[in-house]
């Protein structure tokens, strides 16, 4: 019976074969803006040129464009110039045509609303045409797995659904607007009790500087090799998810999903990894049970090890998510510079561009499903021949689009690593370098490396504290 509700369905498709579009609603589009050139402000938030189904209307937009993009008048004498240069006018209709649609515009009133029907009906062809590209990539894979295959068609739609929301922002919003939204937010923060008003990260110091992790930020967690910002980054995400019980994402770019749990099982049981490992933990068996089935096994933790996964494949996965199990408390990011580059390799020049894209589609992600996202990121090896090797913000590498797209850069640094001799085995820095609406300074904190653990550091430091 399914099968033939499907072969129905499947048919009645079949009779469709006329694409959706409204020739009245277009004509009257164009109508309005040779009629009112003051329409083309609230049209031009709508519809581009594209959206028209007619070649002829399509032509006559894009010539209104170009006049209102050079602040020149669109009526219909400069419009049949600007055709007649452009050796045009007969594609577009002619004369005739154009003197037709001025005189048959119902009003110029309602052309925000002949402009939505417009757009609505390029939606639905474009949905139309994804659905046909989906379908046929199922048909013919090509090699590409299942998984694969949804992913883009996830991409599709969800392109078509940003192209529907165009328009759809706010634009230019009054003072009484913004300040009624602040207000709110101002009062919804009042109820919050302690200083944290963002998610906790789990180090008292490190929250009592940035009030928590901020909905909409993005957070770069920087270091050079064995300082430990992976560990860092995961603590952080345990204490999102056991202590603020909120869904966290984490794209393992480098390492196993098995290896990125033993490191979480280690930080829980303080049991060190190599006994893990061999499963030698006898002594420590009830705090092992008690991590697995009291604190991890119902965590809403969800991993993906995914090598050299795109930005694409990330917003698509994480909106999934968040339909799934709603608000997210944390996406992750291990590291940035191994994503997929958008546009493929290059020169030094071109894959700080690319970088720059990645940071700058991020921060957009970030603001889009209101999560703070931190993404880990490499610091160059010239630190290195520093006498002080603590980071600075040019460490990072193609640090220029990441340092303006960052709400809040973090580096994680042990004096250890380069002073294996003096320095204290277990002393560890958070380095605050930028803050958007914070402070910026330093966090000191306690690494158990056994353990893949950071903890808060005593007001006083001593070797009595390791």
């Amino acid at each position: 019976m399914e099968n033939q509700s499907a072969i129905s369905s499947y048919d009645n498709a079949e009779r469709v074969k006329e694409p959706p579009r409204s020739s009245d609603a277009e004509q009257a589009v164009i109508g309005a803006l040779l009629l009112d050139n003051q329409c083309w402000d609230e049209v031009s938030e709508v519809v581009q040129a594209e959206d028209f189904y007619y070649y002829n209307n399509r032509l006559l937009f894009s010539a209104i464009a170009e006049l209102a993009e050079r602040n020149e008048p669109f009526d219909r004498p400069t419009l049949l110039t600007r055709l007649r240069d452009k050796e045009e006018l007969d594609k577009a209709g002619g004369d005739e045509y154009l003197r037709r649609i001025a005189m048959e515009v119902p009003s110029t009133v309602n052309a925000g609303i002949y402009a939505q029907i417009v757009r609505e009906q390029s939606i639905k062809r474009r949905l139309i045409s994804a659905a046909g590209e989906i379908a046929n990539s199922a048909f013919f894979p090509e090699g590409r797995d299942a998984r694969t295959i949804l992913d883009n068609a996830e991409s599709k739609i969800f392109a078509i659904t940003e192209s529907f929301d165009r328009g759809g922002n706010q634009g230019l919003m009054s003072t009484r607007q913004v300040l009624a939204e602040t207000i709110d937010l101002i009062e919804k923060m009042a109820q919050i009790d302690g200083e944290v008003t963002g998610i906790p990260t789990g180090f008292t110091e490190l929250d009592n500087m940035t009030s928590g992790l901020q909905r909409g930020d993005l957070i770069i967690i920087a270091g050079r090799p064995s300082m430990g910002k992976t560990a860092f980054s995961i603590n952080i995400a345990q204490s999102v998810a056991l202590l603020a019980e909120l869904p966290v994402a984490i794209f393992s770019l480098e390492m196993p999903a098995r290896q990125l749990m033993l490191r979480i099982l280690s930080s829980l049981t303080k049991i060190p990894q190599n006994q893990l490992r061999r499963g030698q933990f006898n002594q420590n068996h009830n705090a092992f049970q008690y991590a697995v089935g009291s604190q991890l096994m119902n965590a809403k933790i969800f991993i993906d090890d995914s090598s050299n996964i795109s930005l694409n494949e990330i917003r698509n996965r994480c909106r999934r998510l968040k339909r799934e199990q709603g608000e997210l408390g944390l996406i992750l990011i291990d590291y940035m510079q191994l994503m997929e580059l958008p546009t493929g390799g290059g020169s030094d020049l071109n894959r700080a561009t690319q970088i720059g894209d990645l940071s700058r589609g991020l921060k957009l992600l970030a603001k889009e499903l209101e999560v703070p996202i931190i993404a880990l990121s490499q610091l160059n090896r010239s630190l290195e021949s520093r006498t002080d090797k603590r980071p600075i913000m040019s460490d990072i590498r193609e640090s220029g689009a990441i340092e303006q797209d960052a709400d809040l850069i973090m580096f994680v640094y042990r004096d250890v690593v380069y002073n294996k001799q003096n320095a204290n085995p277990r002393a560890a820095e958070v380095i605050i370098g930028k803050q958007r609406n914070g402070p910026i300074g330093t966090v000191p904190l306690i690494f158990e490396g056994e353990f893949s653990l950071f903890r808060d550091a005593a007001p006083s430091i001593d070797d009595d504290d390791y």
